[in-house]
């Protein structure tokens, strides 16, 4: 296990502060919890953050979402427990979480407005960058989620 690094909490506050801002914009968003929470977990499982995986895992479990639906992210192409909505979700948060890989697709974002419409669309993508920030911050910090 790695050391810890000091906070950027405490070493950049003011930055810091507006990922705060960031992040209570995002809880206020009209997208279900339950679709919140796969979306950081989905991002969280590709940037590799176990903080964030930690959290929301237990955030989406205390949502209601079951175990054996949160093992079944990571291979949600293949799995049938997820909804049309839900592999629309997935799809999105992996194309935008690797932008690198050819940004996202036409057919990805006309299916997203098709199923959310424009606006919710928008705040979807920024729920998306929000949580991959939060990835970036934490591995960068190398933190530990204790609860």
């Amino acid at each position: 296990m790695t050391q810890k690094r000091k906070s950027i909490q405490i070493l950049a506050p003011a930055a810091y502060e507006a990922m705060i801002t960031l992040e209570n914009w995002g809880e206020s968003c009209q997208l279900s919890p339950l679709y919140k929470a796969l979306i950081k977990i989905r991002a969280s499982q590709i940037n590799g953050c176990a903080y964030c995986l930690d959290m929301h895992t237990e955030e989406a479990l205390a949502h209601g979402e079951t175990a054996r639906k949160i093992f079944a992210i990571s291979v949600w192409h293949e799995s049938h427990l997820f909804s049309e909505e839900e592999r629309c979700l997935l799809q999105l948060t992996e194309e935008v979480t690797e932008i690198y890989k050819g940004g996202v697709s036409d057919e990805t974002y006309a299916k997203t407005r098709e199923y959310f419409g424009e606006k919710l669309t928008a705040q979807i993508i920024m729920l998306i960058v929000i949580i991959n920030s939060w990835n970036r911050i934490t591995i960068s910090a190398k933190q530990i989620y204790k609860k």
